[in-house]
């Protein structure tokens, strides 16, 4: 399974990681809905759950491999531990708003409601909640982990991660309703 995906990392890195986060920002939402809302499949939102694939596969996939690249060619100082604190400050004040805000507009919309509204009422929340986990993870994953399996990393923790937004976004769904 390994040797596959680093072969189709190596042939297509952009639709590979695409594909892979569409499928884990899927994951994520049934894992949200089934484990902790434990809809059971006869209520399971599948609309949600394809709005999480679309925006995964469409939107964070790209932007995050993207990302990643620009960060390893363009923050690089002669001490590591500097480089690793610049990219880290820079991912989660550059990346992560932007990510987020994308993330939180783009469901609003696909899902017909208001998406100043739904920022307003979820953001913060999801910014905060952030700061929590993904600066220790990204300081591992530029720390340890190669370029190109960083997406990788990132969407393996992302299981969990989504699971969290899907949660945030879905909960600002029925305020804006």
């Amino acid at each position: 399974m390994l040797r596959w995906y680093q072969a189709k990392l190596a042939a297509r890195p952009l639709l590979t990681q695409s594909v892979g986060s569409a499928v884990l920002f899927g994951t994520g939402d049934v894992l949200a809905q089934q484990l902790v809302d434990r809809v059971g499949i006869e209520k399971h939102d599948f609309a949600r759950t394809g709005r999480m694939v679309l925006y995964g596969g469409a939107i964070f996939g790209p932007g995050a491999t993207t990302w990643y690249k620009f960060m390893q060619r363009s923050i690089v100082f002669k001490n590591p531990k500097l480089t690793l604190v610049a990219r880290v400050c820079a991912d989660q004040t550059l990346f992560t708003p932007t990510h987020l805000t994308c993330f939180l507009s783009s469901m609003a919309i696909l899902e017909g409601n208001d998406p100043l509204e739904r920022l307003r009422t979820t953001f913060g929340t999801a910014y905060k909640t952030n700061l929590m986990l993904w600066p220790w993870v990204q300081a591992a994953n530029f720390t340890f982990v190669p370029l190109e399996h960083r997406v990788l990393v990132v969407n393996l923790v992302s299981l969990g991660w989504n699971c969290i937004l899907s949660l945030i976004n879905s909960k600002g769904e029925k305020d804006s309703t």
